[in-house]
């Protein structure tokens, strides 16, 4: 090979290396300015602030809502669909309203609600009667289903539109304070305990 074209091939040499050392310098100032992508899986743990929340679409089917009440002879049974309808009707997730009748009055079976007919035993209202002052006033619902009705509609116009409380954990608290001699903490473990139960597709609490 003659010095001619051995010249010719060193620099061909050389001007490939040069133009291969430009590349990874041009890649290298992109990579810099390209955002690193980090995929997030979050898995609740029912303590973040949408857990347990009361607006949303039935997770308890009116069938297993009958089946509980019946189990637990509650004066309310019979009324699944009912109560089941009512909850799509206010969007608010039914199997609250379960949790908080069993919780409040064992299913209508203790307590004030034997006559009052108020699943969650609410006080007094402006639109019902008012009984048994004596003991500080309970509200006097019409039947079960009125009963259902009032409490769906206070749980959605007061809690959530006004106030903007959606969880069980920021409800509680309002709903059934410590200074009313209520342990709020217990309240919330039971109501959301009852709550994974029934989704579970189990009766007994």
């Amino acid at each position: 090979m003659s010095m001619e074209k051995v010249r010719l091939v060193l620099l061909a040499v050389l001007l490939g290396m040069a133009a291969w050392a430009v590349w990874l310098a041009m890649g290298a100032v992109a990579s810099s300015h390209t955002p690193r992508v980090t995929a997030v899986l979050y898995v609740g743990n029912g303590t973040g602030q949408g857990a347990y929340s009361l607006v949303g679409p039935p997770t308890m089917a009116a069938g297993l809502i009958d089946r509980v009440l019946l189990a637990y002879h509650s004066p309310a049974r019979g009324l699944g669909d009912v109560i089941s309808h009512q909850g799509v009707k206010y969007g608010i997730d039914p199997v609250y309203a379960l949790a908080f009748f069993w919780h409040e009055s064992d299913f209508g079976t203790t307590g004030e609600a034997r006559k009052t007919y108020s699943p969650g035993n609410e006080r007094c209202v402006a639109d019902r009667p008012c009984i048994d002052q004596q003991r500080g006033g309970y509200a006097h619902m019409q039947s079960w289903a009125d009963g259902f009705d009032h409490w769906y509609s206070l749980m959605l116009t007061l809690y959530v539109k006004q106030w903007g409380r959606v969880t069980v954990a920021q409800i509680i608290p309002k709903y059934a304070p410590s200074s009313d001699g209520n342990d709020e903490a217990a309240y919330i473990a039971a109501v959301e305990h009852a709550v994974d139960v029934w989704r579970s597709g189990q009766v007994w609490v």
